[in-house]
């Protein structure tokens, strides 16, 4: 197996470190694979254990994932993709809560410091208390989001925007969406 080392991330390292080689390693397993699914799961695994590699507050993400759009749904919603953590929301409508507001329109990331402080925000889990959503984008159209939950307030800062939005681009580039 090529990959199996490919989420073991070394608990020295800083998170712009973290990032590189979660991009390096994200890279080196969609080498081949057009499948969203197999690659939204492998990068939610890898940034699950990226974050808890790192020291507070990113070891307090409790949810990474994806919810994608499906282009035949007349409702235009956001369906539950592969995800690490707990049980979460099978539906959210475009322009409904952070997810939905990032997938709205042309897309744009959401960084929420205090999800108490977003209106409409969707409670998938009490214990989530910031978020970052990235949009995914496919021939210049949103195809899904990349979904972070942290347990912390300010859980997210301009360096988690900039390494998610890389692998948000890779994986729209990457996949048969």
């Amino acid at each position: 197996m090529p990959h199996a080392d490919a989420s073991n991330f070394s608990t020295s390292l800083s998170k712009a470190e973290a990032y590189s080689q979660l991009l390096a390693s994200l890279t080196s397993l969609l080498e081949g694979q057009r499948n969203w699914v197999a690659n939204t799961a492998n990068a939610a695994s890898l940034l699950w254990h990226m974050f808890h590699s790192l020291p507070p507050p990113s070891s307090s993400v409790n949810w990474s994932g994806f919810y994608v759009l499906d282009p035949t749904d007349p409702q235009k919603q956001l369906i539950l993709g592969p995800f690490m953590g707990k049980v979460a929301c099978q539906t959210i409508r475009i322009g409904k809560g952070v997810c939905g507001a990032a997938a709205e329109g042309e897309g744009r990331t959401v960084l929420v410091e205090d999800v108490e402080q977003f209106p409409g925000h969707i409670a998938c889990d009490s214990d989530s208390r910031s978020e970052i959503v990235v949009p995914i984008k496919s021939g210049g159209k949103v195809v899904g989001v990349l979904d972070i939950d942290c347990a912390e307030v300010g859980g997210f800062d301009g360096q988690d925007q900039e390494g998610l939005e890389n692998i948000a681009e890779l994986l729209g580039k990457s996949c048969e969406w």
